[in-house]
């Protein structure tokens, strides 16, 4: 058995590497912010002589594969598991930022990219839910979370490299060097995970209980650990005998009304504006009158308020209770989005409107970034039972890509339209968002995942869930001094 500082240092190795994964999923989604006004450029002058069309398609093509990614990943991972699933997306990753950088026509890129998105799609889904089984209940929170920090780091050092690739380099085709940088996290995720043991919960899941077993004692740093968690694990695979599909899961009422609230959560999510903010910014305060390369840096700030926001998001994760943060963000972008529209409304043309503006937005991202976003991909890893989990967050996460895409496509069209009115009803929106967490999401922080499976079963069955108020979990949860390492 392993000391206590050795099962911790395995435990953050398995942190870093897994979540090479969000960094290269933050760098792609970020990267093509700086690369598109060169291939923009006719293809003379090193560019793919992109149209607003093909521009259009060039950027929804990483978000669409991002959809199917994520749905057929997570039924991968339940068939192949979470370590060689993330071993085969590694690989596509390095093809996809590959075949962009070396793209020689609209075609191939739009096909590359979308290679690219299933990657991403795929990442997402399968990263939060790996460090979720992986970690013991007691950190459980902080150590998904770090999936978040990596994706907005990936986002902030995309932005970085962008400007300064794009200051010092004259080449026009500086834009293939960007994307072939987003080959480099996925080299190191792939080799990584060779030294990465497999999910002690999906070996149990496939009868594989001595490799379970030995999993743990690699991860925990007593005896007693192993044999509570081990005998916790025995009993959902006993209670979860059989692995289903995703057409399957709608027939039991509580897993059915689980996976409506995932879905009901990405929607929360994507509906934040977050996407609307880290795209659209420099549109945003090009509108008040920014110049473009202000707004461009301004970007950056977009990217450096993310990184700072999930930071204080981990601290506070491992303080309050899920639902009271989510909530509490939620109540906080609608404040910013009411702020941003009264300023772009009553504050037109005046010479402190872009300033204001702009505080409103680094307001909003504050909140997202700090209270929401987190929470989400943490309930995505911890909601649903074993036996579906990876089908069950395959469909919730693709779902929230498809809503990432709704927003990112309407969001233009909005802002053209209705100009500050967007921002009003993105608030309004937001406050049924509040609703909705505040009527159907119960708390999950303070059990282990079988003992958050039983909680929620009972929760969410139907002679259960009418008249349940949200249900202290201190009776259930586990010993957490017992299982904290």
């Amino acid at each position: 058995m392993r000391t206590r500082s050795e099962a911790n240092r395995l435990i953050t190795t398995i942190v870093v590497v897994v979540t090479m994964g969000a960094l290269a999923f933050g760098y792609d989604t970020g990267v093509i912010a700086g690369a598109l006004p060169f291939m923009q450029l006719p293809i003379a002058q090193g560019g793919l002589g992109l149209t607003p069309l093909t521009e259009g398609l060039v950027t929804s093509a990483l978000v669409l594969g991002a959809a199917f990614g994520s749905l057929v990943c997570g039924m991968m991972a339940d068939r192949f598991g979470r370590r060689d699933s993330l071993m085969a997306l590694s690989v596509l990753f390095v093809i996809g930022a590959i075949g962009t950088a070396q793209a020689p026509s609209v075609a191939v890129m739009i096909a590359m990219r979308a290679v690219l998105g299933f990657a991403v799609g795929g990442a997402s889904a399968l990263v939060p839910m790996f460090i979720s089984e992986m970690a013991p209940a007691g950190r459980r929170g902080r150590l998904v979370s770090q999936n978040e920090m990596m994706i907005v780091t990936g986002q902030l050092v995309a932005y970085t490299l962008n400007a300064g690739l794009a200051h010092f380099s004259e080449s026009p085709s500086i834009w293939r060097t960007m994307l072939m940088i987003a080959a480099v996290p996925a080299v190191l995720l792939g080799v990584g995970l060779f030294f990465v043991p497999r999910s002690p919960r999906w070996l149990a899941s496939q009868g594989r209980t001595d490799e379970a077993r030995h999993v743990l004692e690699l991860i925990r740093s007593t005896d007693q650990q192993v044999r509570h968690e081990m005998g916790a694990i025995y009993t959902a695979v006993d209670d979860d005998a059989e692995q289903i599909g995703w057409h399957q899961a709608f027939r039991e009422v509580w897993v059915r009304r689980l996976l409506l609230l995932g879905i009901g959560l990405g929607f929360a999510t994507q509906f934040t504006g977050v996407n609307a903010f880290m795209y659209f910014t420099p549109i945003i305060l090009r509108q008040t009158g920014l110049g473009t390369e202000a707004a461009l840096i301004a970007t950056i700030g977009d990217g450096l308020v993310a990184v700072g926001a999930t930071f204080a998001g981990i601290w506070m994760i491992g303080r309050f209770p899920r639902r009271v943060t989510l909530l509490g963000g939620l109540g906080g972008v609608v404040l910013a989005h009411l702020g941003l529209g009264a300023t772009l409304l009553l504050l037109k043309g005046s010479a402190v409107e872009s300033y204001v503006a702009l505080g409103f937005i680094l307001l909003a991202l504050l909140f997202i970034q700090m209270m929401v976003s987190p929470l989400y991909w943490l309930l995505m890893s911890e909601l649903f039972p074993m036996r579906a989990r990876g089908v069950l967050t395959g469909l919730s996460v693709s779902s929230q890509w498809i809503f990432n895409a709704t927003v990112a496509f309407l969001f233009p069209i909005f802002l053209h339209a209705i100009g500050p009115g967007t921002f009003f009803v993105f608030a309004t929106i937001n406050v049924l968002s509040f609703c909705f967490v505040a009527r159907f999401l119960p708390e999950t922080k303070g059990f282990s995942l079988e003992k958050l499976e039983a909680h929620l079963r009972e929760h969410f069955s139907p002679d259960t869930a009418a008249s349940e108020e949200p249900v202290d979990p201190a009776p259930l949860r586990i010993d957490r001094q017992a299982d904290v390492t």
